[in-house]
């Protein structure tokens, strides 16, 4: 085949960074694509070149394949990297590439369709002797035909997208009763994210680990498996932090996924990069599915082989051989991956979105990332910031440097799970090995730290239309200072404050004068020779990418009650997919409302209590603010 020399990447953020700096060394000439979301983003200010594909939707650009390939023709590429997601695993979009005579950087469009469809995969694998989580994998999609197989599989099950992955579409069922809604969710969710509502059953292993293999093809036969990774830590079946090597594996049952891997891939003539996924429980090994591209966790996987998997994609695209053979690969050390999110761990790691004002990353780790300081993080995808990848001498030393990375991380005042992050990697469970996928991840940290109480008490004090203290409040002066008194709680915590000013625009808090700045629901203080940010939103402080939930009080009374008391509030942007209620309506607590698409993933807000709706304030297609009422209720 002949060498590839433009490069289009039809994706964005960091993986679209990551391909540009890879084919930059390649001497490869690269070409950038963005939605009017993405207008400026870095991928594009890195590439050669950039093009405009639509609107922020990705249906209406990331996901329109014949938009890019109009750009690919205009720009007189060679090549089309899809990195992952989007259009990775969409064998309709691989085979138009081959028609216009184009190289797509990935496996043969038979690979893609014969892996793609979960069901069909999991036929083709039991043929080949891999062993199947008991379940349903039938083209009968009829509710009366599920509802009756479920009832043939150990509870709890687990309903997955056909055509899924990357946990989307996917929703755990512990009562049959419950199947019905789930289901819906997920063909909803599964329509939007792939294009087809399709599902499969299966049982849902208690106390499993994730574990998957790297396997690389080339298009002369030969295939060889690259170490494997554990990804069993988890939320809402989306990783969280990757590891290379599984830790704590036997070498027979290491090696017994890793021939088989190779075997599966080279019987349905696979070429390029691809994970095979396990679950595994004790020495059993259950296949999952079959990625048909690079994962997002392949960074530990390049630590720990010291290889560059995009330059080897590129490589196999244009023809050549496979770099090494099985027995020359070699892993030396350990890595761990943590996905930094846009998300609010407190409020059950809902996608947050917004801008990011200050942003300083931590030396040495590696950083995979798409964003700077200045950019917008939006609502319309996937809601991770960047990879932090840590590479040590064994595992102990690789998650003790991740967490020290993740500790000096800036990152202000988006809210992310950074310090959730952190504290797994010091967690006992995690060092131990004790966990599984549906360890539970903590959601909140026992106590926030001091200064949240005075930038709570900052941002909720009274206004006026002058933001000077010294025209806020009329009470005593002395000495030139002024004083308020106020009380904060925050969960069971309730604490009187009295906030001293002076003239300068300066407040004291524990022996010393801080300067301060409020705009709005904005504040900042000048605190470690910086100014640092933080803001109030979804009735919330949201300091350091955590968020505390602040009540003002007056000093003898319960706290005041916020509008979310008498109506189910937005908790991010997002759309409105679906109104479940009508005006009128009589609700029981916990009963759902109005189902919600943020990120590509569906939330569904229920009633916070049992009442009657007064006003549904949004519709179908609707797209809604953080902290908007959606649903009010009759006042009792």
């Amino acid at each position: 085949m002949s060498p590839i020399r433009r490069l289009l990447i039809a994706n964005r953020g960091e993986i679209a960074c990551r391909i540009i700096r890879t084919a930059r060394t390649l001497g490869i000439h690269t070409i950038a694509v963005y939605s009017e979301a993405d207008e400026g983003a870095l991928h594009t200010t890195l590439a050669d070149e950039a093009w405009p594909i639509g609107p922020a939707a990705a249906r209406e650009s990331y996901l329109d394949g014949e938009k890019i390939l109009a750009v690919a023709r205009a720009a007189r590429a060679d090549a089309v990297h899809p990195g992952y997601g989007f259009l990775s695993e969409n064998d309709r979009f691989a085979e138009r590439l081959e028609q216009e005579g184009l190289i797509f950087v990935g496996p043969p469009a038979s690979a893609i369709r014969a892996m793609g469809d979960k069901a069909g995969a999991k036929a083709l694998m039991a043929a080949a002797g891999l062993p199947l989580m008991p379940g349903y994998h039938g083209e009968d999609q009829s509710e009366a035909t599920l509802l009756a197989e479920a009832r043939h599989i150990p509870l709890p099950l687990l309903i997955k997208a056909a055509a899924g992955g990357g946990g989307k579409g996917m929703r755990r069922v512990d009562r049959l009763e419950d199947l019905c809604e789930a289901l819906a969710s997920v063909r909803r969710e599964a329509a939007s994210a792939f294009g087809d509502e399709r599902v499969l059953l299966e049982r849902y292993l208690e106390r499993a680990r994730h574990v998957e293999v790297q396997i690389f093809a080339d298009r002369h036969g030969h295939a060889i498996y690259l170490g494997d990774r554990d990804c069993s830590l988890q939320r809402r079946h989306q990783k969280v932090i990757e590891e290379a090597p599984a830790p704590s594996l036997p070498d027979s049952l290491r090696q017994a996924m890793g021939e088989a891997s190779v075997a599966a891939a080279l019987a349905i003539g696979y070429v390029g990069a691809g994970t095979m996924e396990f679950l595994v429980s004790g020495d059993d090994f259950y296949f999952m599915e079959m990625n048909t591209r690079l994962q997002v966790e392949h960074p530990v996987t390049e630590c720990v082989t010291g290889l560059d998997l995009v330059a080897w994609q590129l490589g196999v695209a244009q023809g050549d051989l496979l770099p090494l053979t099985q027995e020359q690969a070699r892993l030396t050390g350990h890595a761990v991956e943590a996905r930094l999110y846009a998300e609010d761990v407190a409020a059950g790691f809902l996608p947050a979105s917004g801008p990011i004002e200050c942003l300083t990353w931590p030396d040495g780790v590696r950083i995979d990332t798409g964003v700077r300081a200045g950019d917008i993080i939006s609502p319309h995808y996937d809601p991770m910031i960047a990879k932090l990848i840590a590479h040590g001498r064994d595992r102990a030393d690789a998650l003790a440097r991740l967490a020290c990375a993740l500790d000096a991380l800036t990152l202000t005042p988006l809210s992310h799970n950074g310090h959730l992050l952190a504290r797994l990697c010091r967690d006992p469970d995690v060092l131990t090995m004790a966990h599984h996928t549906q360890w539970p991840l903590p959601t909140a940290d026992a106590a926030p730290p001091e200064i949240a109480w005075l930038a709570a008490a900052l941002l909720l004090m009274p206004q006026a239309g002058d933001r000077d203290p010294w025209l806020q409040f009329r009470g005593f002066r002395l000495g030139g200072f002024q004083e308020l008194q106020l009380t904060l709680q925050l969960g069971e915590m309730r604490r009187p404050l009295t906030l001293t000013f002076d003239r300068r625009s300066h407040v004291a808090w524990q022996g010393q004068w801080i300067p301060w700045r409020r705009e709005d629901s904005q504040l900042q203080l000048f605190i470690g020779g910086h100014w640092c940010t933080m803001g109030w939103r979804g009735a919330a402080l949201h300091l350091e990418g955590a968020a505390y939930p602040f009540l003002l009080c007056h000093p003898d009374l319960d706290p005041v009650e916020d509008e979310a008391a008498h109506g189910a509030i937005a908790p991010m942007h997002a759309m409105v997919v679906e109104v479940l209620v009508r005006t009128g309506e009589r609700v029981a607590k916990g009963q759902p409302l109005v189902v919600l698409e943020a990120m590509k993933m569906e939330h569904t807000l229920r009633a916070p209590e049992e009442g009657q709706v007064a006003a549904i304030h949004c519709a179908h297609g609707d797209q809604v603010s953080q902290g908007m009422t959606l649903v009010s209720f009759e006042e009792t």
